[in-house]
């Protein structure tokens, strides 16, 4: 599927990039080019030390800012499918920077379509979260935003052999600013805040997330926004699987938090199919038949009303396999770090 294809990861020195990118040359030896565009010279220092462009030809790092139209084109030539991970993700940095999670968000996601469109690239990936859908905070409402430019630029597209798409997912365990990492290096103290004892959040392995995006470079026919069925748990379990002796004192939620997430509203369900392993979300004007979609993924609406909840689902971690996640997160960081983190 990739093999001799050019892709370009935006903010591809994050969590999910670096991810990706391990999986990429893993499965396909073949790639043409992996570039990875980012902000940071020291965060690409040190993923070149990992995947350096001696071990894996291929690789190559272009520092940048989607905010930068010019420079982003410039990366983009020759590129096949673009990514777009890039984002500013974090709740509160968004509320007190409310511009700046604008201009990276929404004008930057302006900017990969129309690179994309400038530079002949087939395919578009872009990142999504849970805090998209019905959102309360600025982080949410700019990603909705997002999903929305990118899932509309197929309509503008013209002739052009070029999908859109967005993949939506939660919490992703031991991503940069995940709770699971604070708590890990909050235990020490004795002491694990937690804002709400009733908060739940959907939680997604970093590869289940990479496969998602796999999936919809192999599947999507342009438009769909998918998302993937996924355990929930209790932030009262995370904390008991991390720290069982340690305190768990109520702190409030914070400015723009949620108590449960959600994944899929009630007004998206009108529109929202059942793909087995995913959902995905249709376009309301596709640029293809739906009933030929239907037909070819074996499709079937969910039902009127159906809504996908943090709160609400059907699959839960439990203490027990949160704490085998958790080993597993410690023994990866440890073995990649040289320490425990």
């Amino acid at each position: 599927m990739l093999n001799n294809k050019s892709i370009l990861i935006t903010g591809g020195t994050g969590s999910f990039g670096k991810k990706f990118t391990e999986t990429i040359l893993d499965r396909y030896p073949d790639v043409k080019r992996l570039v990875i565009y980012s902000r940071g010279e020291m965060k690409q220092f040190r993923m070149a030390q990992k995947f350096s462009k001696d071990r894996y030809p291929c690789m190559r790092y272009f520092i940048g800012n989607v905010r930068d139209q010019e420079r982003l084109k410039r990366a983009c030539e020759g590129i096949d499918v673009i990514i777009h991970a890039a984002a500013i993700k974090q709740v509160p940095v968004a509320e007190y920077n409310p511009m700046e999670a604008i201009k990276t968000n929404v004008i930057g996601a302006e900017n990969v379509i129309n690179a994309a469109m400038d530079c002949g690239v087939n395919k578009v990936v872009a990142l999504s979260t849970d805090k998209a859908a019905a959102p309360i905070n600025l982080y949410g409402a700019t990603k909705l935003c997002s999903d929305k430019l990118f899932i509309a630029a197929n309509n503008m597209k013209g002739n052009r052999d070029l999908t859109f798409n967005v993949v939506r997912y939660g919490n992703v365990m031991g991503s940069r600013g995940s709770v699971m990492p604070f708590f890990i290096n909050k235990r020490e103290e004795g002491k694990l805040p937690i804002t709400d004892k009733r908060m739940t959040r959907f939680n997604i392995s970093l590869q289940d997330g990479v496969d998602l995006v796999m999936y919809a470079i192999k599947n999507s026919w342009g438009g769909e926004l998918f998302v993937p069925k996924i355990p929930s748990y209790k932030i009262t379990d995370l904390a008991e699987a991390i720290g069982p002796n340690c305190d768990h004192p109520e702190v409030g939620i914070r400015p723009g938090e949620k108590i449960h997430e959600e994944m899929i509203t009630a007004s998206d369900s009108f529109n929202t199919v059942d793909l087995g392993k995913y959902y995905a979300i249709l376009p309301q004007q596709p640029i293809w038949n739906k009933k030929e979609y239907m037909a070819h993924f074996n499709a079937e609406y969910v039902e009127p009303g159906f809504t996908y909840n943090s709160g609400e689902n059907e699959e839960w971690e439990t203490v027990e396999s949160l704490r085998h996640k958790i080993k597993k997160y410690v023994d990866s960081s440890f073995s990649v770090n040289g320490q425990n983190s």
